[in-house]
């Protein structure tokens, strides 16, 4: 069954011109529940490669967190204290075919018996041969955190759907931002570690309409 469009292309489109990272956000403008509650599920439903899923999002409310963040994390410097809310996005580490995570991948699948061996045989064939990611443990966590950036462009795409600015983050000491949320109980580094993180509210201003190539520069029909 096809799926009935609920926006036109140029609805879309000026969706994304609208869209543009968000530096300066209104202190008295906060993200009602149910529209952050629709950008998480935006996230959750994200698809992921060989329906993996290796993410969790924390989301920092607590402002002394945040304060504790501040210092060592220079992209969002100017955001992180007028920002509505703000997620970081955890990747799962080691998350290779035969660890205990992929066994709750299969089961939640439905897998059992022959078919839980076959879906492992083929979940171990593209680590191992496909994608060939199991060089380093450095290489699998980039493989998860691939993953992450979809939930986190479909986080974004929904905020903006529903009126909401946001910016993602890179820039910060990813050494101490995993110290200081895993030091404060948020997650288990043995099992979790920061991908990447994002804020969300309101602009405090006009932003300037983005600077982006041509579709001639970055798009090649081969026919």
């Amino acid at each position: 069954m096809s799926m009935t469009p609920m926006l036109t292309p140029e609805q879309l489109t000026a969706l994304w011109q609208r869209r543009a990272a968000t530096r300066a956000y209104d202190p008295t403008k906060k993200i009602p529940d149910s529209d952050f509650e629709a950008v998480l599920q935006a996230g959750r439903l994200s698809p992921s490669s060989v329906g993996s899923e290796p993410w969790q999002f924390l989301v920092v409310q607590n402002r002394e967190l945040r304060a504790q963040l501040k210092p060592v994390s220079w992209g969002m410097a100017t955001q992180v204290d007028d920002a509505s809310h703000l997620v970081v996005i955890l990747a799962k580490k080691n998350a290779r075919y035969d660890s205990p995570f992929f066994d709750d991948i299969i089961a939640r699948r439905g897998f059992t018996g022959e078919a839980a061996e076959a879906a492992r045989a083929k979940y171990a064939h593209f680590q191992i041969h496909d994608a060939n990611i199991l060089a380093s443990e450095r290489s699998v966590f980039d493989w998860a955190c691939k993953q992450t950036y979809i939930a986190m462009a479909n986080m974004m795409t929904a905020a903006a759907a529903l009126g909401i600015d946001s910016c993602p983050i890179e820039g910060f000491d990813y050494a101490e931002v995993n110290r200081i949320l895993s030091g404060a109980g948020c997650f288990d580094a043995q099992e979790w570690v920061v991908s990447v993180m994002l804020t969300f509210g309101y602009r405090a201003a006009d932003i300037k309409p983005k600077s982006r190539k041509s579709m001639e520069e970055v798009v090649r029909w081969i026919r």
